[in-house]
Protein backbone atom coordinates (compact mmCIF):
# COMPACT_ATOMS: atom_id res chain seq x y z
CA UNK A 1 0.00 0.00 0.00
CA UNK A 2 3.04 2.45 1.27
CA UNK A 3 4.47 1.56 -2.52
CA UNK A 4 1.64 3.28 -4.41
CA UNK A 5 1.24 6.24 -2.31
CA UNK A 6 4.82 6.68 -2.86
CA UNK A 7 4.18 6.55 -6.33
CA UNK A 8 0.82 8.29 -6.95
CA UNK A 9 2.97 11.41 -5.03
CA UNK A 10 5.77 11.38 -6.98
CA UNK A 11 3.41 11.26 -10.31
CA UNK A 12 1.01 14.06 -8.46
CA UNK A 13 4.53 16.24 -8.08
CA UNK A 14 5.75 15.23 -11.29
CA UNK A 15 2.05 16.80 -13.33
CA UNK A 16 2.03 19.66 -10.89
CA UNK A 17 6.16 20.72 -11.73
CA UNK A 18 4.86 19.93 -15.48
CA UNK A 19 1.68 22.24 -14.94
CA UNK A 20 3.02 24.93 -13.72
CA UNK A 21 -0.07 25.57 -11.95
CA UNK A 22 1.56 26.26 -8.80
CA UNK A 23 5.14 26.63 -8.00
CA UNK A 24 7.49 24.09 -8.08
CA UNK A 25 9.01 24.87 -4.50
CA UNK A 26 5.31 24.33 -3.17
CA UNK A 27 4.74 21.31 -5.31
CA UNK A 28 7.54 19.24 -4.25
CA UNK A 29 7.07 20.35 -0.65
CA UNK A 30 4.06 19.50 -0.80
CA UNK A 31 4.62 15.87 -1.81
CA UNK A 32 6.87 15.84 1.15
CA UNK A 33 4.61 16.43 3.98
CA UNK A 34 2.06 14.35 2.25
CA UNK A 35 4.25 11.27 2.69
CA UNK A 36 5.54 11.98 5.68
CA UNK A 37 1.73 12.64 7.00
CA UNK A 38 0.40 9.66 5.58
CA UNK A 39 3.35 7.44 6.91
CA UNK A 40 5.21 5.99 4.09
CA UNK A 41 8.18 7.81 5.50
CA UNK A 42 8.69 9.18 9.30
CA UNK A 43 10.38 12.73 9.75
CA UNK A 44 13.58 11.37 11.03
CA UNK A 45 13.49 9.45 7.81
CA UNK A 46 12.73 11.68 5.12
CA UNK A 47 15.33 14.43 6.83
CA UNK A 48 18.04 11.58 6.50
CA UNK A 49 16.91 11.95 2.80
CA UNK A 50 17.75 15.27 2.16
CA UNK A 51 21.28 16.04 0.56
CA UNK A 52 22.19 19.19 2.84
CA UNK A 53 25.67 18.58 1.16
CA UNK A 54 23.61 19.99 -2.35
CA UNK A 55 21.75 22.60 -0.78
CA UNK A 56 24.70 23.82 1.35
CA UNK A 57 26.94 24.17 -1.94
CA UNK A 58 24.01 26.02 -3.41
CA UNK A 59 23.18 28.18 -0.68
CA UNK A 60 27.08 28.90 -0.05
CA UNK A 61 27.54 30.36 -4.10
CA UNK A 62 24.03 32.02 -3.89
CA UNK A 63 25.84 34.35 -1.28
CA UNK A 64 28.90 34.75 -2.91
CA UNK A 65 27.46 35.80 -6.58
CA UNK A 66 25.00 38.22 -4.65
CA UNK A 67 27.44 39.97 -3.02
CA UNK A 68 29.89 40.21 -5.57
CA UNK A 69 27.01 40.48 -8.90
CA UNK A 70 26.82 44.04 -6.94
CA UNK A 71 30.26 44.81 -8.29
CA UNK A 72 29.37 45.39 -11.74
CA UNK A 73 31.95 42.57 -12.96
CA UNK A 74 29.67 40.36 -14.74
CA UNK A 75 28.35 43.38 -16.89
CA UNK A 76 32.00 44.38 -17.39
CA UNK A 77 33.09 41.01 -18.95
CA UNK A 78 29.59 40.75 -21.41
CA UNK A 79 30.40 44.60 -22.79
CA UNK A 80 34.29 43.51 -22.96
CA UNK A 81 33.17 40.76 -25.27
CA UNK A 82 31.30 43.00 -27.09
CA UNK A 83 34.31 45.29 -27.61
CA UNK A 84 36.11 41.68 -28.70
CA UNK A 85 33.99 40.93 -31.28
CA UNK A 86 34.34 44.94 -32.84
CA UNK A 87 30.68 45.33 -33.26
CA UNK A 88 30.03 42.37 -35.62
CA UNK A 89 26.49 40.69 -34.95
CA UNK A 90 27.51 37.42 -35.30
CA UNK A 91 30.47 37.84 -33.31
CA UNK A 92 28.91 39.47 -30.30
CA UNK A 93 26.80 36.13 -30.68
CA UNK A 94 29.86 33.86 -30.56
CA UNK A 95 31.59 35.91 -27.76
CA UNK A 96 28.73 36.27 -25.18
CA UNK A 97 27.78 33.26 -25.34
CA UNK A 98 31.62 32.09 -25.00
CA UNK A 99 31.59 34.36 -21.69
CA UNK A 100 28.42 32.90 -20.78
CA UNK A 101 29.68 29.02 -20.64
CA UNK A 102 32.65 30.04 -19.14
CA UNK A 103 30.62 31.98 -16.31
CA UNK A 104 28.31 28.75 -15.84
CA UNK A 105 30.80 26.57 -15.54
CA UNK A 106 32.74 28.49 -12.66
CA UNK A 107 29.02 30.21 -11.27
CA UNK A 108 26.01 28.15 -12.22
CA UNK A 109 23.98 28.63 -14.92
CA UNK A 110 20.60 30.03 -13.91
CA UNK A 111 22.88 32.94 -11.80
CA UNK A 112 24.67 33.67 -15.34
CA UNK A 113 21.85 33.80 -17.77
CA UNK A 114 20.21 36.68 -15.26
CA UNK A 115 23.08 38.66 -15.31
CA UNK A 116 23.59 37.75 -19.36
CA UNK A 117 19.98 38.40 -20.89
CA UNK A 118 20.01 42.25 -19.61
CA UNK A 119 23.19 42.68 -21.66
CA UNK A 120 21.89 40.67 -24.50
CA UNK A 121 18.72 43.13 -24.75
CA UNK A 122 20.89 46.39 -24.48
CA UNK A 123 23.30 45.10 -27.55
CA UNK A 124 20.62 44.14 -29.51
CA UNK A 125 18.18 47.20 -29.02
CA UNK A 126 21.45 49.35 -29.37
CA UNK A 127 21.78 47.48 -33.05
CA UNK A 128 18.39 47.07 -33.78
CA UNK A 129 18.62 43.58 -34.09
CA UNK A 130 16.43 40.74 -33.06
CA UNK A 131 17.44 39.83 -29.52
CA UNK A 132 16.21 35.78 -30.18
CA UNK A 133 19.50 34.33 -31.91
CA UNK A 134 21.15 35.70 -28.86
CA UNK A 135 18.79 34.29 -26.32
CA UNK A 136 18.78 30.89 -28.04
CA UNK A 137 22.30 30.73 -27.86
CA UNK A 138 22.60 32.03 -24.02
CA UNK A 139 20.40 29.35 -23.43
CA UNK A 140 22.38 26.68 -25.29
CA UNK A 141 26.01 27.75 -23.63
CA UNK A 142 24.51 28.25 -20.28
CA UNK A 143 23.67 24.67 -20.31
CA UNK A 144 26.24 23.22 -22.02
CA UNK A 145 29.28 25.47 -19.89
CA UNK A 146 27.44 24.22 -16.87
CA UNK A 147 27.79 20.69 -18.02
CA UNK A 148 31.39 21.36 -17.30
CA UNK A 149 32.37 21.47 -13.50
CA UNK A 150 30.70 20.26 -10.36
CA UNK A 151 29.32 23.70 -9.34
CA UNK A 152 27.70 24.45 -13.14
CA UNK A 153 24.71 23.01 -13.29
CA UNK A 154 22.34 21.58 -10.20
CA UNK A 155 22.13 18.13 -11.66
CA UNK A 156 26.17 17.75 -11.33
CA UNK A 157 25.80 19.44 -7.51
CA UNK A 158 23.29 16.43 -6.94
CA UNK A 159 25.00 13.90 -8.60
CA UNK A 160 28.76 14.89 -7.03
CA UNK A 161 27.27 15.31 -3.50
CA UNK A 162 25.71 11.74 -4.19
CA UNK A 163 29.17 9.98 -5.01
CA UNK A 164 31.99 11.98 -3.64
CA UNK A 165 32.77 12.81 -7.11
CA UNK A 166 34.68 16.55 -6.80
CA UNK A 167 35.60 19.27 -8.39
CA UNK A 168 38.50 18.31 -10.29
CA UNK A 169 36.96 14.86 -11.33
CA UNK A 170 33.90 16.73 -13.26
CA UNK A 171 36.37 18.72 -15.18
CA UNK A 172 38.53 16.61 -15.83
CA UNK A 173 36.09 14.29 -17.54
CA UNK A 174 33.48 16.51 -18.65
CA UNK A 175 35.43 19.93 -20.05
CA UNK A 176 37.21 18.32 -22.86
CA UNK A 177 34.00 17.22 -24.23
CA UNK A 178 32.00 20.39 -23.23
CA UNK A 179 34.52 22.28 -25.08
CA UNK A 180 33.90 20.19 -28.30
CA UNK A 181 30.01 20.72 -27.79
CA UNK A 182 30.51 24.53 -27.18
CA UNK A 183 32.44 24.79 -30.57
CA UNK A 184 30.56 22.56 -32.74
CA UNK A 185 27.33 24.87 -31.29
CA UNK A 186 28.98 27.82 -32.19
CA UNK A 187 29.89 26.59 -35.76
CA UNK A 188 26.36 25.70 -36.50
CA UNK A 189 24.78 29.14 -34.83
CA UNK A 190 27.14 31.06 -37.22
CA UNK A 191 26.01 28.90 -40.22
CA UNK A 192 22.22 29.75 -38.76
CA UNK A 193 22.40 32.87 -38.52
CA UNK A 194 25.91 35.17 -40.16
CA UNK A 195 23.26 36.59 -42.94
CA UNK A 196 20.28 37.56 -40.59
CA UNK A 197 22.33 39.44 -38.48
CA UNK A 198 23.90 42.32 -40.35
CA UNK A 199 23.69 46.10 -39.56
CA UNK A 200 25.38 49.54 -40.45
CA UNK A 201 28.66 50.53 -39.98
CA UNK A 202 27.30 53.37 -38.15
CA UNK A 203 25.50 51.19 -35.92
CA UNK A 204 28.81 48.98 -35.04
CA UNK A 205 30.53 52.47 -34.35
CA UNK A 206 28.03 53.53 -31.76
CA UNK A 207 28.34 50.20 -29.98
CA UNK A 208 31.94 50.26 -29.63
CA UNK A 209 31.92 53.85 -27.93
CA UNK A 210 30.36 51.97 -24.86
CA UNK A 211 33.59 51.43 -22.00
CA UNK A 212 32.91 48.49 -20.61
CA UNK A 213 35.20 49.80 -17.24
CA UNK A 214 32.14 52.61 -16.55
CA UNK A 215 30.04 48.89 -15.82
CA UNK A 216 32.32 48.43 -12.42
CA UNK A 217 30.53 50.36 -9.65
CA UNK A 218 31.97 49.64 -6.51
CA UNK A 219 36.22 48.89 -6.85
CA UNK A 220 36.82 48.13 -3.21
CA UNK A 221 34.00 45.34 -3.20
CA UNK A 222 35.02 43.85 -6.37
CA UNK A 223 38.64 43.26 -4.99
CA UNK A 224 36.80 41.61 -2.19
CA UNK A 225 34.31 39.78 -4.29
CA UNK A 226 37.61 38.41 -6.61
CA UNK A 227 39.98 37.73 -3.90
CA UNK A 228 37.26 35.27 -2.05
CA UNK A 229 36.13 33.89 -4.97
CA UNK A 230 39.61 32.87 -5.82
CA UNK A 231 40.13 31.39 -2.32
CA UNK A 232 36.31 29.07 -3.47
CA UNK A 233 37.81 28.41 -6.45
CA UNK A 234 40.99 27.11 -5.39
CA UNK A 235 38.97 25.43 -2.66
CA UNK A 236 36.94 23.68 -4.97
CA UNK A 237 40.14 21.92 -7.06
CA UNK A 238 42.03 20.67 -3.80
CA UNK A 239 38.83 20.18 -1.25
CA UNK A 240 38.98 16.29 -1.75
CA UNK A 241 42.97 16.35 -0.69
CA UNK A 242 41.98 17.88 2.52
CA UNK A 243 38.85 15.79 3.14
CA UNK A 244 36.38 18.34 2.33
CA UNK A 245 32.88 18.58 0.80
CA UNK A 246 31.93 21.22 -1.68
CA UNK A 247 29.52 22.72 0.36
CA UNK A 248 31.80 23.58 3.13
CA UNK A 249 34.26 25.28 0.84
CA UNK A 250 30.97 27.61 -0.63
CA UNK A 251 29.48 27.96 2.69
CA UNK A 252 33.07 29.15 4.85
CA UNK A 253 33.69 31.40 1.33
CA UNK A 254 29.51 33.02 1.58
CA UNK A 255 30.80 33.84 5.16
CA UNK A 256 34.20 34.77 4.92
CA UNK A 257 32.48 37.89 1.78
CA UNK A 258 29.82 38.67 4.42
CA UNK A 259 32.37 38.82 7.25
CA UNK A 260 35.03 41.42 5.02
CA UNK A 261 32.46 43.40 3.27
CA UNK A 262 30.56 44.06 6.29
CA UNK A 263 27.24 43.32 4.57
CA UNK A 264 23.78 43.51 6.42
CA UNK A 265 23.17 39.41 6.34
CA UNK A 266 19.13 40.29 6.11
CA UNK A 267 19.75 41.50 2.51
CA UNK A 268 22.47 39.38 0.93
CA UNK A 269 20.74 36.52 2.36
CA UNK A 270 17.01 37.80 0.62
CA UNK A 271 19.81 37.32 -2.97
CA UNK A 272 19.37 33.36 -1.86
CA UNK A 273 16.84 31.74 -3.97
CA UNK A 274 14.86 29.69 -0.83
CA UNK A 275 11.92 29.00 -3.23
CA UNK A 276 14.92 26.94 -5.09
CA UNK A 277 16.53 25.85 -2.08
CA UNK A 278 12.69 24.37 -0.76
CA UNK A 279 11.88 22.89 -4.18
CA UNK A 280 14.82 20.50 -3.22
CA UNK A 281 13.81 19.89 0.02
CA UNK A 282 10.53 18.59 -1.04
CA UNK A 283 12.02 16.98 -3.49
CA UNK A 284 14.47 14.30 -1.48
CA UNK A 285 11.65 13.57 0.60
CA UNK A 286 9.43 12.63 -2.59
CA UNK A 287 12.18 10.33 -3.80
CA UNK A 288 13.39 9.46 -0.71
CA UNK A 289 9.75 7.74 -0.36
CA UNK A 290 10.49 5.55 -3.72
CA UNK A 291 13.85 4.59 -2.15
CA UNK A 292 12.17 3.71 1.25
CA UNK A 293 9.25 1.64 -0.16
CA UNK A 294 11.66 -0.14 -2.71
CA UNK A 295 9.99 1.35 -6.43
CA UNK A 296 13.76 2.38 -7.16
CA UNK A 297 15.08 -1.08 -6.58
CA UNK A 298 12.33 -2.66 -8.63
CA UNK A 299 13.13 -0.01 -11.45
CA UNK A 300 17.03 -0.98 -11.29
CA UNK A 301 16.39 -4.44 -11.52
CA UNK A 302 14.40 -3.86 -14.70
CA UNK A 303 16.95 -1.68 -16.27
CA UNK A 304 19.41 -4.46 -15.62
CA UNK A 305 17.04 -6.85 -17.12
CA UNK A 306 16.52 -4.68 -19.76
CA UNK A 307 20.41 -3.88 -20.74
CA UNK A 308 21.12 -7.55 -20.20
CA UNK A 309 23.85 -6.60 -17.99
CA UNK A 310 25.91 -4.91 -20.53
CA UNK A 311 27.61 -2.36 -19.00
CA UNK A 312 27.92 -0.12 -22.58
CA UNK A 313 24.42 -0.90 -23.59
CA UNK A 314 23.54 0.55 -19.75
CA UNK A 315 25.77 3.80 -20.12
CA UNK A 316 23.94 4.78 -23.21
CA UNK A 317 21.01 3.92 -22.05
CA UNK A 318 21.32 6.20 -19.25
CA UNK A 319 22.61 9.24 -21.85
CA UNK A 320 19.92 9.25 -24.23
CA UNK A 321 17.23 8.27 -21.57
CA UNK A 322 18.38 11.11 -19.74
CA UNK A 323 18.43 13.43 -22.03
CA UNK A 324 15.13 13.26 -23.87
CA UNK A 325 13.55 13.21 -20.71
CA UNK A 326 15.27 15.96 -19.74
CA UNK A 327 14.28 18.21 -22.74
CA UNK A 328 10.50 17.78 -21.16
CA UNK A 329 10.55 17.25 -17.43
CA UNK A 330 12.70 19.03 -15.40
CA UNK A 331 16.08 18.39 -15.19
CA UNK A 332 16.47 18.55 -11.56
CA UNK A 333 13.72 16.17 -10.19
CA UNK A 334 14.94 13.24 -12.79
CA UNK A 335 18.51 13.58 -11.31
CA UNK A 336 17.23 12.91 -8.08
CA UNK A 337 14.83 10.05 -9.06
CA UNK A 338 18.20 8.38 -11.33
CA UNK A 339 20.91 8.76 -8.81
CA UNK A 340 19.59 6.15 -6.23
CA UNK A 341 18.64 4.11 -9.43
CA UNK A 342 22.16 3.95 -10.29
CA UNK A 343 23.55 3.06 -7.33
CA UNK A 344 20.99 0.63 -7.01
CA UNK A 345 22.23 -0.42 -10.52
CA UNK A 346 25.30 -1.21 -9.02
CA UNK A 347 24.95 -2.68 -5.88
CA UNK A 348 22.73 -5.87 -7.91
CA UNK A 349 25.42 -5.50 -10.34
CA UNK A 350 27.98 -5.85 -8.15
CA UNK A 351 30.27 -2.79 -9.86
CA UNK A 352 32.72 -1.26 -7.19
CA UNK A 353 31.92 2.67 -6.89
CA UNK A 354 35.11 3.68 -8.75
CA UNK A 355 33.43 1.33 -11.98
CA UNK A 356 30.02 2.98 -11.62
CA UNK A 357 31.87 6.33 -12.87
CA UNK A 358 31.04 6.34 -16.44
CA UNK A 359 27.26 5.70 -15.42
CA UNK A 360 27.74 9.33 -13.64
CA UNK A 361 29.62 10.67 -16.74
CA UNK A 362 26.45 9.50 -19.07
CA UNK A 363 23.56 10.43 -16.49
CA UNK A 364 25.46 14.11 -16.26
CA UNK A 365 25.56 14.73 -20.24
CA UNK A 366 22.18 13.25 -20.74
CA UNK A 367 20.92 15.42 -18.14
CA UNK A 368 22.61 18.63 -18.60
CA UNK A 369 23.06 18.51 -22.28
CA UNK A 370 19.10 17.40 -22.87
CA UNK A 371 17.54 20.66 -20.84
CA UNK A 372 18.70 22.24 -24.33
CA UNK A 373 15.84 20.36 -25.86
CA UNK A 374 12.97 23.01 -24.86
CA UNK A 375 12.11 25.79 -23.12
CA UNK A 376 11.25 24.07 -20.26
CA UNK A 377 13.90 21.45 -20.23
CA UNK A 378 15.82 23.39 -17.77
CA UNK A 379 15.69 25.75 -14.79
CA UNK A 380 17.96 28.72 -16.94
CA UNK A 381 15.67 28.21 -19.69
CA UNK A 382 12.44 29.03 -17.93
CA UNK A 383 14.09 32.10 -16.77
CA UNK A 384 15.32 33.00 -20.04
CA UNK A 385 11.63 32.77 -20.91
CA UNK A 386 10.47 34.85 -18.47
CA UNK A 387 12.95 37.73 -18.65
CA UNK A 388 11.86 37.94 -22.50
CA UNK A 389 8.63 37.97 -22.07
CA UNK A 390 9.24 41.07 -19.78
CA UNK A 391 11.23 42.75 -22.64
CA UNK A 392 8.24 41.93 -25.28
CA UNK A 393 9.92 38.94 -26.61
CA UNK A 394 7.69 35.78 -26.57
CA UNK A 395 10.05 32.69 -26.72
CA UNK A 396 7.33 30.23 -27.96
CA UNK A 397 7.51 26.15 -27.15
CA UNK A 398 7.88 24.90 -30.72
CA UNK A 399 9.80 27.54 -32.22
CA UNK A 400 12.31 27.33 -29.73
CA UNK A 401 12.18 23.65 -30.21
CA UNK A 402 12.60 23.43 -33.93
CA UNK A 403 16.01 24.93 -33.02
CA UNK A 404 16.63 23.49 -29.82
CA UNK A 405 16.02 19.98 -30.53
CA UNK A 406 18.29 19.44 -33.09
CA UNK A 407 21.42 21.20 -31.30
CA UNK A 408 20.61 19.10 -28.37
CA UNK A 409 20.64 16.04 -30.43
CA UNK A 410 23.86 16.70 -31.66
CA UNK A 411 25.06 17.54 -28.58
CA UNK A 412 24.51 14.17 -27.08
CA UNK A 413 25.46 12.41 -30.21
CA UNK A 414 29.18 14.28 -29.47
CA UNK A 415 28.98 13.02 -25.49
CA UNK A 416 28.36 9.46 -26.76
CA UNK A 417 31.12 9.36 -29.20
CA UNK A 418 33.50 10.38 -26.54
CA UNK A 419 31.71 8.33 -23.87
CA UNK A 420 32.55 4.70 -26.37
CA UNK A 421 36.02 6.25 -27.26
CA UNK A 422 37.21 6.77 -23.44
CA UNK A 423 34.94 5.26 -21.01
CA UNK A 424 33.16 2.34 -22.08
Amino acid sequence: MQAYIAIVVFLIVYALILSEKIHRAIAALLGGMLLILLGVVSQETAIHHIDWNTLGLLVGMMIVVGITRRTGVFEYLGLKAVRVAKGEPIMILIALATVTAMLSALLDNVTTVLLIVPIVFSVTDKLNLNPMPFLLSTIFSSNVGGTATLIGDPPNIMIGSQTHLGFMDFAMNLAPVVLIIHIAIMAILYFLYRRQLQVTDDLKAEIMKIDPILAIKDYVLLKKSLFVLGLVLLGFFTHQTFHLESATIALSGGVLLMLITREDPEEVLLTVEWPTIFFFIGLFIVVGGLIETGLIKAMAVWAIDATAGNFTMAGMLILWFSAIASAFVDNIPFVATMIPLIHEMGTLGGISPTGLEPLWWSLALGACLGGNGTIIGASANVIVAGMAEKNGVHIGFIAFMKTAFPLMLVSVFISMLYLLAFYF
